[in-house]
């Protein structure tokens, strides 16, 4: 195995036999110059092949125990989940916290958006998350907001790579639809959605997670009816978009659209839309 680049002294890139790119982890890898031939593979103590192009010109910016302390939670987590991890994930992964831990130093704190749809949809991942931030008090000495389980969280479920066709099917669903309800907003809500920016990034990962539930039957059944009907009156025009976009899901979909999850639609519309400029 041949190593071509120098992370730090204990992670480079290589090529393997087939001219496969990975990385390796290993004490002292990058220490010889490079490039040079790795005839002892006993000193890689892991690798990671499949990493996207983009995120290895950042690789060297994150510091090596973070890295090495992402290399083992990503390990756990593929005996963990039933479903493939993406190999991205070690380094996305290291990214976040090292910038959860700038973040911690400058007294930065981040309310996450997305808390309960993900402890609703993704139990099992939260709770994994959960025990990365008690690993990370463990290893580092650093205390990190509960809240900080969400953004872990996601970088797990953004990580699942998909093999099956018809899983396949089910995310090019989701993006026609959300294309669809999307189209349904800018014309009865008479504006553009900025579709690069956190807003709708924002916007569109709820959408994603409604219609998650609405195709699994569990939906939210935490919000008072008479909060429904008080919106609708206070915003009209959000009301009646959001029960075109209910039409819509009802029959061309076949989805059941409970109330909570109307009043849901209107507060992230609504939300979007002001976000724009409405």
């Amino acid at each position: 195995m041949q190593v071509i680049k120098k992370i730090n002294n204990n992670v480079v890139v290589c090529k393997d036999g087939n001219g496969r790119e990975l990385i390796a982890f290993g004490k002292g890898l990058g220490f010889p110059s490079v490039p040079y031939e790795l005839t002892n593979l006993n000193e890689v103590q892991r690798t990671f092949y499949n990493i996207n192009s983009r995120y290895l010109a950042n690789l060297d910016l994150l510091p090596t125990d973070i890295l090495e302390f992402t290399s083992e939670v990503v390990d756990v987590a593929r005996g963990t989940f039933d479903y493939a991890i993406s190999s991205n994930l070690v380094l996305t992964l290291a990214d976040h916290i090292n910038f959860a831990f700038e973040r911690k130093e400058k007294n930065i704190f981040v309310k996450m958006p997305l808390a309960y749809d993900l402890e609703q949809i993704y139990p099992e991942e939260m709770s994994f998350a959960r025990k990365v931030i008690r690993s990370i008090w463990n290893r580092f000495h650093v205390r990190l907001s509960p809240d900080e389980a969400s953004g872990i969280a996601l970088a797990f479920i953004n990580s699942r790579t998909y093999e099956r066709n018809e899983q396949k099917d089910k995310i090019n669903d989701d993006s026609d639809l959300l294309e669809k309800i999307t189209i349904i907003i800018e014309e009865n809500m008479r504006v553009k959605l900025e579709k690069k920016g956190f807003n709708y990034s924002r916007y569109a990962t709820h959408v994603r997670f409604l219609l998650q539930r609405l195709r699994s039957g569990k939906c939210i059944d935490t919000i008072n009816q008479e909060s429904y009907f008080t919106f609708r009156k206070e915003y009209p025009e959000t009301a009646t978009c959001v029960d075109q976009i209910v039409y819509y899901l009802e029959t061309e979909c076949n989805f059941k659209v409970e109330t909570e999850e109307k009043l849901y639609l209107m507060l992230h519309v609504n939300r979007v839309c002001t976000n724009e400029g409405l």
